[in-house]
């Protein structure tokens, strides 16, 4: 498991590295290796602790985000979602570092990265505190899923998506491209949608849930969805 993790952790990385370089058409992109060295830290610190307290979680994490017990709707999501996220990464490396065509602040980069940072650790919390947080949805029986409702769950009903928003916010931000923001409705959207089918799903077949999710009132954002 550790090789599967260290090899597949560079291989995401050097992808999302390489959809960032080849289009800006420059290393010189000191932002950008910011990005990528959060990544890395993010990844393997994670990763290790995940390795040592939760290795069936890591295992799930490591999975591919096609999987033959996997919702089909989901399948379709994730199908829309991952070629918008490689067109996402293409047009900020284009604004930011090939045509400058976004003036960003140094503050708002900075806050761009603190934004990122705050996500990885929302993400990191949940996994935590949910050993059922697997890529894709579906019910893991062969390892007893029930429904999570302590730590971040006490408050909204997907954490781990309201992390990743945070996420679309603070990426675009810490590169330097305001045309990446334009991108955030359109990812807000998805993982609305998903979110409520995913309960859908979950109040159907996982015992616990429907009641869980009357006493949570949100989805996302306490007090507002």
């Amino acid at each position: 498991m550790i090789a599967t993790f260290v090899i597949r952790t560079f291989i995401w990385i050097g992808c999302i590295a390489a959809l960032l370089f080849v289009p800006a058409g420059t290393w010189r992109w000191p932002a950008a290796w910011v990005l990528l060295a959060l990544m890395l830290v993010f990844s393997f610190g994670f990763g290790a602790i995940l390795l040592k307290h939760d290795p069936a979680l890591l295992n799930e994490r490591m999975k591919s985000i096609i999987q033959p017990e996997q919702k089909r709707w989901d399948k379709i999501l994730l199908l829309i979602t991952f070629p918008l996220l490689i067109v996402w990464i293409v047009v900020i490396a284009l604004d930011a570092a090939r045509y400058h065509l976004s003036a960003m602040p140094l503050i708002w980069q900075i806050a761009g990265a603190l934004c990122v940072a705050i996500a990885n650790g929302v993400g990191f919390l949940v996994m935590l505190q949910n050993s059922y947080a697997a890529p894709v949805v579906k019910i893991q029986k062969e390892r007893g899923q029930r429904a999570v409702d302590t730590g971040l769950y006490a408050h909204v009903r997907h954490p781990m998506y309201a992390g990743a928003l945070l996420f679309f916010i603070g990426l675009p931000l810490l590169l330097g491209s305001w045309y990446g923001l334009l991108f955030f409705p359109v990812f807000t959207g998805l993982f609305a949608i998903r979110a409520v089918l995913e309960e859908r799903t979950l109040i159907r077949e996982l015992d616990g849930y429907a009641d869980y999710a009357t006493r949570v009132r949100y989805r996302l954002i306490p007090g507002v969805w």
